[in-house]
């Protein structure tokens, strides 16, 4: 049995640029954004639920996110989940909708949220790298059993160096877009 899977390779590599994704859709760029509340967990029946199980988010504006509340009783705790969540906005209740202004991004803010656009990238480029490693690894395996040969061996850790690197270059594209973004260029 060899150890080599390229798919399984392929899969983790693609696993490490959709979490930077995911990541970099929560950082504020001072455009309204859904994803912005998706951290956003509210205490309502007794339970800790998503924002989005008790509320309907929209972005009527570029700087504004609506928030609308189901049920009449859950608009305090939602006010107070968005408040304590550490997102830097202030609710505005009117009724059973909740207005939040996404405020300006001050140029230190800005920098800030780029450079930890940038960490996200990094984290994910360690990760990739950790599964070229695996792979690389299995390789050397398969060649020590006799699965493979070492032109075999070699030929495929040519194909795992250019996955990694069209990996790598995913993840630098979508740190570099975010980081414009963020920077407003």
């Amino acid at each position: 049995m060899a150890a080599y899977d390229k798919s399984d390779l392929d899969r983790r590599m693609s696993g490490a640029v959709e979490a930077l994704k995911g990541d970099l859709s929560g950082l504020r760029t001072g455009r309204a954004n859904v994803a912005l509340l998706d951290p956003v967990t509210v205490e309502v029946y007794g339970a800790h639920m998503p924002l989005n199980q008790v509320a309907t988010v929209s972005t009527p504006e570029p700087r504004m996110i609506a928030v609308q509340v189901w049920d009449k009783s859950n608009v305090g705790p939602v006010d107070k989940a968005i408040r304590s969540a550490g997102l830097g906005l202030n609710p505005i209740v009117d009724g059973q909708n909740i207005r939040l202004p996404i405020p300006d991004l001050t140029e230190e803010r800005r920098k800030e949220l780029a450079k930890l656009a940038g960490q996200y990238a990094e984290k994910a480029r360690v990760a990739v790298r950790n599964v070229r490693r695996d792979g690389m690894d299995a390789l050397k395996a398969d060649e020590k059993k006799g699965v493979i040969g070492e032109d075999e061996r070699k030929r495929l850790e040519t194909e795992v160096q250019k996955l990694t690197d069209a990996t790598v270059s995913d993840i630098d594209a979508a740190a570099g877009a975010k980081e414009k973004e963020i920077l407003g260029k």
